[in-house]
């Protein structure tokens, strides 16, 4: 699965991600096809 366009949106998606899977910011870059770094930057903005 891979997120383009609006941050927010990305962020949202992703957060509810993490949360609902307990996961780590690794293992859900590594599910939506993009870097950890991306993952943090969106999350944290």
């Amino acid at each position: 699965m891979i997120l383009k366009g609006n941050i927010e949106e990305r962020a949202c998606e992703l957060a509810v991600y993490i949360i609902e899977n307990r996961t780590t910011v690794r293992e859900a870059a590594k599910r939506f096809g993009i870097s950890k770094s991306t993952v943090h930057m969106d999350i944290i903005k």
